[in-house]
């Protein structure tokens, strides 16, 4: 029996959050102090703790505009910047091979932030040009991944990563407006003018502040890659502002639209 249990353990732990050597160092051996195991254990747990939270993490958000029928305080350019990151890390750690568990959650980020995207534009009564965007994304999408692209391109998008999460995460326009005339504000600056935070979820930001924090650690160990790491440090700042400023701004409310008289 006991033989038994520890075969199905070890079904579950190899090769998913340990190499074999590394469980038979802690569960075999039992060094349970062993700190390069203990590290990989960590990481490998972090690093799917997040990518099976980021199938939720949007989704508040979706829901809030849904909810409201309206995008206020939310900019499509921002949007589509933070889906420029998402794009080029998913793309480059497909190419270089990285572990699922380093990277996972930006395929299902991805995925909720067309879906908010989409509602941005169709709130704005630019359904059709919503439609549009869906098929270029995916037609776009297919070629990064195409061996048609060069590796170089893909390194570029992915060193991109850095002014497009600062520029995504806090980019935004005017209490709502159209930000398409390229005048946009940074979001923090928004915030401070409006005097509050329009339609941002508290939860989705949140969420998305401690995954940014944990990829610091889990991106140096899985992958060892310097890009990688320094994008995510880069967004763990920009989510904290702007998750200071949603504490700061927590009982503020975004004023109702007086209809025009005719």
């Amino acid at each position: 029996m006991a033989a038994e249990a520890d075969g199905l353990l070890k079904r579950v732990l190899v090769p998913i959050l340990l190499p074999e050597k590394c469980y038979d160092q802690i569960f075999v051996q039992w060094d349970l102090l062993h700190v390069p195991c203990l590290k990989i254990l960590l990481s490998k747990g972090l690093g799917l703790g997040i990518v099976a939270g980021s199938l939720l993490v949007k989704l508040p958000q979706v829901f809030k505009l849904l909810r409201a029928k309206s995008s206020e305080g939310l900019s499509y350019q921002s949007i589509m910047l933070e889906l420029v990151a998402l794009t080029g890390t998913m793309v480059y750690s497909i190419t270089r091979n990285f572990p699922f568990s380093s990277w996972g959650e930006a395929l299902f980020l991805m995925l909720q932030t067309i879906t908010i995207a989409f509602l941005v534009l169709h709130y704005r009564g630019q359904t059709v040009k919503g439609v549009a965007f869906l098929v270029c994304y995916a037609l776009s999408l297919l070629v990064l991944l195409s061996p048609l692209t060069p590796v170089a391109v893909v390194t570029l998008l992915q060193a991109f990563n850095m002014p497009a999460v600062v520029v995504g995460r806090v980019g935004a326009g005017n209490k709502g407006e159209d930000v398409g005339r390229g005048d946009w504000l940074l979001q923090a600056a928004t915030n401070y003018r409006n005097g509050h935070t329009g339609q941002l979820s508290a939860i989705t930001v949140f969420l998305l502040f401690g995954g940014s924090l944990a990829r610091i650690f889990t991106s140096i160990q899985e992958t060892g890659d310097l890009l990688m790491a320094g994008t995510f440090i880069v967004s763990s700042l920009c989510n904290g502002l702007i998750a200071a400023q949603l504490l700061y701004y927590w009982n503020a409310k975004a004023p109702h639209r007086k209809k025009k008289e005719q």
